[in-house]
């Protein structure tokens, strides 16, 4: 038995509490020696928080949470007293009686990601020509970085030169010439090039954890082809793991930060490409990550009686932009990428959905973007 099954069982069997929990804030949260654990689901009857050791398929304890003690209003909520950092968690969620499950999609088989963990575990290589599926959970972490006087540069939009690239494709070619290609280090080994071209901002394509063997079965081609672009996110506040060069559940997040802590030194802003018009989970034939098991109606755009997909996007799916718990998780997550990672600005995939109203209608003012400007988030573009 490794040293960290060993602590953790131990944390487990002999130093932990469950108790009732805070329904603030959403996701899990490191407090003094605790984590507090909340999801929204509106239309869940039961609700299970499941923990497993770092590696291992199989959950080391699972939690119902009670109705009546662990839920305030629509939120379910617990917190383990005597947990550290370093466990991985997921839940399962159920509707008894569902009477239309085309819109309820609830199947307690189903391990569901949390839409507000920070870290995920996952194969950090890039696993674009294989068919495995790993279900993805979430890592709590603790990212002790230092960002020193890091501060945004705040160059003006008149005088800004825009670089498109895509992290991998940037660097992943021998022709690159770094020592980690593929990863977010790769990037900063290119730095010098890019000052050379005198660029005073990046935009990085998709950089949200998706799934790059979601379509790999599906697609023709020898061999398959993957989603290598990363349209098709599964997480809003998640970095890429398979873009990580160093290893273990924070990885991704404290090199994307050493990431924009160099680009800033070297005076080159760090915009995001953002994907919140739709998910990775497509239409009633997608995969199930998280959203759709966790409160599909919610989540997304559907006709009310068939359950039936309203698919602006193009891509199977719409989120439900302004439904008041979306906004709050779109908004939610540019301010965690403006303030914890230190980003720049974002461009908006498909930014007319962002517009939108739950049935669809395009609203003459939209409150998420109402309070998106109000909370100082930014942006660059939109197509």
């Amino acid at each position: 038995m490794s040293s960290v099954r060993q602590k953790l069982l131990s944390l487990v069997t002999t130093q932990f509490e469950f108790t009732r929990g805070s329904p603030l804030p959403l996701g899990a949260t490191v407090v003094r020696g605790r984590i507090n654990f909340s999801v929204f689901s509106k239309h869940s009857t039961a609700v299970t928080l499941i923990l497993f050791f770092p590696g291992e398929a199989e959950p080391l304890v699972e939690f119902p949470l009670d109705p009546h003690f662990n839920r305030t209003g629509d939120v379910w909520h617990a917190c383990l007293l005597g947990l550290d950092p370093g466990i991985h968690y997921a839940f399962r969620m159920d509707r008894a009686p569902n009477d239309n499950p085309l819109v309820y999609r609830f199947d307690r088989q189903n391990i569901l990601l949390d839409p507000y963990a920070r870290a995920i575990s996952s194969n950090s290589k890039w696993r674009g020509r294989s068919h495995v599926k790993e279900p993805r959970r979430g890592a709590i972490i603790e990212s002790h970085f230092d960002w020193e006087l890091d501060q945004p540069l705040n160059v003006r939009l008149a005088d800004s030169i825009i670089y498109e690239l895509h992290v991998r494709g940037f660097t992943q070619h021998p022709s690159a010439r770094v020592c980690k290609p593929g990863t977010f280090a790769g990037v900063i080994e290119k730095i010098p090039y890019l000052q050379s071209l005198g660029v005073t901002a990046v935009e990085l394509l998709p950089i949200f954890e998706f799934d790059e063997t979601a379509n790999a079965a599906d697609m023709p081609g020898d061999p398959p082809r993957p989603d290598y672009w990363g349209y098709n996110p599964i997480s809003f506040f998640a970095p890429k793991t398979a873009y990580a060069s160093e290893g273990g559940d924070a990885g991704a997040v404290n090199v994307f930060k050493a990431l924009v802590k160099n680009l800033h030194a070297a005076g080159i802003e760090v915009i995001l490409d953002a994907v919140f018009n739709h998910t990775a989970e497509g239409n009633e034939c997608g995969p199930t990550y998280s959203f759709r098991g966790i409160d599909n109606s919610t989540y997304y755009m559907l006709k009310p009686e068939t359950g039936e997909y309203l698919n602006y996007s193009g891509c199977g799916n719409t989120l439900n932009c302004n439904h008041p718990v979306v906004r709050d998780l779109v908004s939610d997550a540019l301010r965690y990428w403006v303030t914890e990672m230190h980003v720049d600005g974002f461009r908006f995939d498909l930014a007319s959905v962002l517009g939108r109203g739950q049935d669809g209608s395009v609203l003459a003012s939209p409150p998420l973007l109402e309070h998106s400007s109000r909370a100082g988030t930014c942006g660059m573009d939109s197509v």
